[in-house]
């Protein structure tokens, strides 16, 4: 049975690694919790999802393929207490999962079963209005562990559970885990921060390589006195994800909104991110357009509507290279370009409607930085953009950070899907299409 010296022992080890299998279907939890433990993960967890999929045969199952492992089995126990620590107990489970905010006729319930059983109790802080008041109640109820968390929705906000974490370190006594987005950097900081179980699901579980990652993190937390680099800001943090998804990813994100339609790249293989400089103009009157080359910042893209024309273009190859010497991240054009032999030379990232030779004239018509709707889609100024060959996707500039957290996870999924499919799966199998369907 686990007790609290094997807590210790294995703190003292740098840290207990627990690996979240936050999945609807056991055999492919089986084998990654498999890959896993050959990283180096030193608790295996019975994500909610995976129990309210599978039940309690999720925990007999893992018991039964790691008996030499700790199974943790995240109930979230919000009532009958008893009887749910009981139920997960006798499946095998050495860890029972509840909610901190339970009443506390159910947490007394559960400690007193958790007893009887031999097993313990991690209590989730996941929404409590005043979690370290409640932690020291907690304590005094006899409960094990407690558990500083961000939820999946709060954490794509930027909500962090390691800022909770240090000052639960200073008002309790008893171990503290950390859960929620958790990668190798935010391993270590928690570990330094008074963690003694570190949490990790999405960035293990959802990896192409589930050894490698575990292995990873669990560098990270042997060498977790490293000193914390600087915090990035919430706009580079939102760049820096977005240069690793792709609009399929991000439009995914958004439940399929946000997509500009009829639009492609000129120049084949290349991308662009960056916040939208607006731009109205009309029937090839190009000087607004390249006026806005010089307001822009570098980093930003130019969001052009020529009003829907292709008949004669409002951009060309000088234009493209003014952009390329400015910095400026790429152009949209709801409408014509020319010079396109000269601007696939420059491999320069424009998206526009159609080809065509004629050019427009310098009239001075429209505006910048004003909404304009672009291929179906109302851009704002300060609007998200990214661009790559399957096209173009506009971001609200205030939910920009959300989605590009979001779209992340949705990259890390297919990439354990990709994976599987190498190994011979398909993507019905490992869908589970016929079982998930609408009754």
């Amino acid at each position: 049975m686990l007790n609290l010296r094997h807590i210790r022992l294995l703190v003292m080890n740098q840290g207990i690694l627990q690996v979240a299998l936050d999945l609807l279907d056991l055999d492919r939890a089986v084998q990654i919790a498999q890959e896993a433990i050959e990283g180096g993960a030193d608790w295996i967890e019975a994500g909610t999802p995976l129990i309210k999929s599978e039940g309690m045969h999720a925990v007999r199952t893992l018991r039964q393929h790691f008996p030499h492992a700790v199974i943790v089995a995240d109930m979230k126990v919000a009532d009958t207490g008893a009887l749910e620590v009981e139920m997960a107990a006798k499946a095998g489970a050495d860890v029972i999962g509840i909610l901190a905010d339970a009443d506390d006729a159910v947490i007394a319930e559960s400690v007193r079963a958790a007893r009887l059983y031999g097993v313990k109790i991690m209590a989730d802080l996941i929404n409590v209005a005043d979690p370290v008041a409640r932690a020291r109640q907690l304590e005094s109820f006899g409960v094990d562990i407690i558990c500083a968390h961000v939820g999946i929705d709060q954490q794509m906000t930027g909500k962090e559970s390691v800022n909770l974490l240090s000052t639960l370190a200073l008002q309790v006594h008893i171990s503290l885990a950390v859960a929620g987005g958790i990668d190798a950097p935010g391993a270590a900081e928690a570990l330094r921060n008074g963690a003694e179980i570190v949490i990790v699901g999405g960035n293990i579980v959802r990896s192409a390589d589930v050894t490698g990652s575990t292995k990873n993190i669990r560098h990270a937390m042997n060498a977790g006195t490293a000193e914390s680099t600087r915090r990035k800001t919430k706009e580079e943090e939102t760049y820096e994800i977005l240069m690793q998804v792709s609009a399929p990813n991000v439009t995914d994100a958004m439940h399929r909104k946000g997509a500009m339609n009829g639009i492609v790249s000129l120049c084949g293989t290349v991308k662009l991110v960056g916040k939208a400089v607006t731009v109205q103009t009309f029937a090839g009157d190009w000087a607004k357009p390249v006026e806005a080359i010089d307001r822009a910042m570098p980093g930003e893209v130019l969001v052009i509507n020529n009003d829907g024309g292709t008949h004669v273009a409002p951009w060309g190859e000088l234009a493209t290279l003014s952009c390329i010497k400015k910095g400026i991240s790429g152009v949209i054009i709801d409408g014509a370009v020319r010079d396109v032999d000269d601007i696939r030379a420059l491999k320069y990232p424009v998206f526009a409607k159609a080809t065509v030779p004629n050019a427009g004239e310098p009239k001075g018509m429209g505006e910048i930085n004003a909404e304009i709707q672009c291929c179906g889609q109302w851009v704002q100024p300060g609007d998200w953009i990214i661009g790559d060959e399957s096209g173009v996707v506009v971001i609200p500039a205030e939910q920009a950070y959300e989605v590009a957290r979001r779209a992340l996870e949705i990259r890390k999924t297919e990439e354990r899907i990709r994976e599987e499919i190498q190994r011979g799966s398909t993507l019905a199998q490992i869908a589970h299409l016929e079982k998930w369907e609408k009754r």
